[in-house]
């Protein structure tokens, strides 16, 4: 039986009719930039977030960015992230002429350890991005604390609808950050039909600075106050995903459940280390990341078998090509470096059944002689 590591057209299936009429609307309405669409939900993912003010963007790089420029982040100076992410983390940094600083991570969690953020801190610090990895929440309120007041952009991208718990109140991923950011590629939980970002603050003038960010740096046509970027969401983007919307506790709670499922079928595999999800959080799963010391070799047996698996990250940002102008040498994030040898990311998504998930469990144990 083959299992695909995601499967849209199996998603598709089951909401066929919504995100069709949703986006029939907008074609009849021929209203393709911002609008209606766009502002409802807008309104919806801040009341998700539980703040006050969201910005849809063309994408979620362009959130992170966008970000970072609001918060006046430009030319010599630095922010503090983690290597151990997508690239859009690190490169929307450089790319506002910044200079990214990289330190490990927790190796249970795979985020940011707040403990190695202390020092790196330096007089041309001004912002630090902590980054949801895999679907739970980074400890932002830690990650605040050593912040030393600076600015913390929350990296959302894999975590829309995650909580975590602060201080014995519920904290939905975005809300406790500076500035949230979003994306709604289509393999995330909450997944458009194309691009799509977003940024969620509780800050009004960082609000404002974001709505002009997007549109050129303008809030009123021809009259720009800053020099911004096109960097708008799509109105049919905005149909798909407000009619996706409503599902996306369900899905996220059946990717919860594989998850169960995965963990009680590798409770015997010492070979196996299952994801570990830290108390305070409650996950969506945007991946399920096991941790195995013959990675390759296990992911060339899976592939023989028809199943689907891949490797979020094989090689960290400090060690990229690119970025060899920093100076980063191997050893320098050794908890990032071994994560990058031994991850692999199972199908976890909320349509496999019963008999899929069998397969994939029944190959992962054949592979290990159980």
């Amino acid at each position: 039986m083959a299992v695909p590591l995601l499967d849209l057209k199996a998603q598709y299936a089951t909401i066929r009719d919504d995100v069709v009429a949703a986006l029939m609307h907008v074609v009849d309405q021929q209203a393709f930039i911002l609008g209606d669409p766009v502002g409802q939900l807008e309104c919806a993912v801040a009341g998700l977030s539980q703040v006050k003010y969201a910005v849809g963007c063309a994408n979620g790089t362009d959130a992170i960015l966008l970000a970072l420029r609001a918060l006046g982040v430009g030319r010599e100076d630095e922010v503090i992230t983690t290597p151990f992410t997508f690239f859009a983390t690190g490169g929307a940094v450089h790319n506002v002429g910044a200079r990214p600083v990289f330190v490990d991570i927790d190796p249970r969690t795979f985020n940011i350890d707040p403990s190695c953020i202390p020092p790196a801190l330096g007089d041309r610090t001004r912002a630090i991005i902590a980054v949801d990895l895999f679907g739970q929440m980074a400890p932002i309120e830690q990650v605040t604390a050593v912040a030393r007041g600076l600015p913390v952009i929350e990296d959302a991208a894999q975590s829309i609808g995650a909580s975590r718990m602060i201080d014995g109140r519920k904290v939905m991923a975005g809300e406790a950050a500076t500035i949230g950011t979003f994306s709604f590629f289509p393999s995330k939980n909450l997944g458009g039909y194309g691009d799509g970002g977003m940024m969620v603050t509780q800050d009004e003038a960082l609000f404002e600075a974001l709505m002009k960010l997007r549109t050129h740096g303008s809030r009123r046509t021809y009259f720009h106050e800053i020099v911004g970027y096109n960097s708008r969401l799509d109105a049919l983007q905005a149909a798909v995903l407000t009619a996706k919307l409503p599902h996306l506790e369900g899905w996220s709670a059946a990717r919860r459940r594989h998850a169960a499922y995965y963990d009680a079928a590798f409770a015997d595999v010492p070979e196996v280390t299952t994801p570990f999800i830290d108390p305070a959080n409650t996950s969506i799963y945007n991946q399920y990341t096991i941790r195995v010391g013959a990675r390759d070799t296990l992911q060339a047996h899976l592939k023989a078998r028809g199943i689907g698996s891949n490797v979020y990250y094989p090689l960290p940002l400090h060690l990229q090509p690119c970025f060899a102008y920093l100076g980063y040498e191997p050893g320098q994030c050794p908890e990032a470096e071994r994560a990058a040898h031994e991850v692999l990311s199972l199908p976890v998504y909320p349509e496999l059944t019963t008999a899929q998930l069998d397969e994939v469990v029944s190959a992962v144990r054949t592979f290990f002689g159980r």
